[in-house]
Parts: structure tokens; sequence; C-alpha cells
């Protein structure tokens, strides 16, 4: 494994990235498991970015297509569609317009990326590690995250010899390849969740040190993930006819909190956030 810091990376290739901060989640989909639904309206969509922006986000983070474990793939006109408005209309935000806030896309797709792009948003949130060359060609930023198969079979018994070894390499040679490519910013993001068990999630939480000390910048994202309930004792509930009742992602917040304050310790540089008021005061206590 090759271990990489700023001073052994060539100026201005990767690294010089915005001040970080939190991320907040902007879900513009029928299905997220967390707010779906919530945001598909434009206007409803707009208010909570611009809501999200007073509470302290740094990055406006835009999703079109549902990634939760089991999701159907969406097509890329109907994610199109959905985020390509609401970069537009969050990039006339004077925030943004003055750089204090940024816009992401969250998105596997290359045509989606290119429109967002178009419209305003100056990073690309990539949960495939597939478009490095897409953020090469727009001079944008890029988040590689990993991700174990895809969202429809991630939780398919997911395995690891050594998951924080194979995550962080996998990352690491993603980062050097955007690198090289010409990617301005990159940023890499262990996946919580994506492809990974309760125990997979913990270990790599426990050894955020392993990635921050690559020398790239690191992005988090916990916030009001399954595996949370579990550790607060308030995992979904199996009834006796077999069903399982999920519990209310709402439940999850405090745990959600404390991970990002853990995060920001360990050196985390972004972490993406749905309570992005707590967040950011966690971010505060902390830093």
């Amino acid at each position: 494994m090759s271990t990489l810091t700023t001073e052994t990376v060539p100026e201005g290739s990767h690294v010089a990235c915005s001040p970080g901060g939190v991320m907040g989640v902007l879900n513009v989909t029928p299905d997220s498991f967390s707010d779906g639904g919530c945001f598909l309206d434009y206007g409803e969509a707009m208010s909570h970015g611009r809501a999200m922006v007073a509470e302290g986000a740094t990055i406006l983070d835009v999703g079109g297509e549902s990634t939760r474990p089991g999701a159907a793939p969406v097509g890329v006109d109907e994610e199109v569609a959905r985020v390509v408005p609401v970069v537009a209309g969050l990039a006339d935000l004077p925030e943004v317009a003055n750089g204090r806030v940024r816009i992401s896309i969250d998105t596997r797709h290359a045509e989606v990326a290119r429109r967002a792009v178009a419209v305003g948003a100056t990073i690309v949130n990539d949960v495939s590690s597939t478009l490095d060359g897409v953020a090469a060609d727009l001079g944008v930023g890029w988040v590689a995250m990993h991700m174990q198969g895809d969202p429809r079979t991630m939780q398919d018994e997911p395995a690891y010899d050594n998951v924080v070894v194979e995550v962080r390499d996998f990352l690491v040679d993603r980062a050097e390849r955007a690198a090289a490519a010409g990617v301005p910013e990159v940023w890499i993001d262990p996946g919580i969740g994506f492809g990974k068990t309760t125990g997979h999630n913990l270990a790599l939480l426990a050894h955020l040190d392993a990635l921050v000390s690559t020398g790239w910048p690191v992005v988090l994202g916990v916030s009001r993930k399954r595996f949370l309930g579990e550790l607060t004792g308030r995992s979904d509930q199996r009834e006796a006819d077999g069903t399982v009742e999920p519990t209310p992602v709402d439940d999850r917040r405090e745990a959600s909190v404390a991970m990002a304050a853990w995060a920001f310790l360990q050196g985390v540089r972004v972490v993406r956030a749905h309570d992005v008021r707590a967040t950011v005061q966690a971010s505060r206590v902390v830093g």
C-alpha cells in the first residue's frame, strides 16, 4: 500500500479543497431511506436548501437517485429532471454565488454530472467511483466513495479479509488515478453502509485515522444509517409474523451527531448530514 501525505503530492494536484465542514443532504427523490418524498417538489427543495445554508452547511449535496440498499436504478432523463432545476436554483443563492457554500451533485451517471455542473455544481459526489474522468474534463472536485457491489446487491452478504486495509487501498488507488488524470480536488469516502455489515462499519469508524493519514481529505456519510439503531438499542423490530417494522430515522439523530463529533476529532474533513444545525454545533464543540 502506498502511503500518501500532502507533502508527497504534487502541489495543486488534488488537496487544494475548500475548508471542511458539513455537507447538507438534499435528496430530490421519492424513495431515499431517510427523507424520500420530502423535497421532490422544487419549492420544498429550495426551502430546505436555504435552511441548511442558514444552519451552517458549507456544501449542499443534491441527489436524484436513491442509493439505499435494494434501491432500483433511475433513468438518466428522470434524474436530470429532478436535480438540474434544483441545482440551478441553489446556484443563485447569495452564499453560493459568493463562494461561501458549494453545490455537489450526488450521482453515478456522467450525463447527470455534466448537466448539474453546467448550472452550478462544483463537486461530483460519486458513489460508484467511476466519474473521475468526467470530473477532470469539467475541472471540478470529485468524491470517490467505496461500495462493494451496487445498491441493489451491496448488502447481500458483504465480505472482506480486512475491511480497513481493502477500503483504504481502493480509495488511495482511485484518488491517485484521479489526480494523475487532472482532477483538481479529490476527496475519499469509505462508504459507510455501502456493502458493509455493522461490524465492517464499526471497524472503519474505529480506524478513520487509517484514511486521514493518507493525506487525502476524507468525507464521511453516516447520518441516520440503520446500524446506528443497533448501537443505541433502537434497531428495526421484527414482528411475530416475520415482518420488520423499521425504526423511525429520527431515532438515529443523536447517534448521527455523536458519530459526526467522533469523525471531526479524527480529522475527517467533511461530514455529510441530514441534521445540519446539530452537526455544525458538534463540529464547533470539538473543533
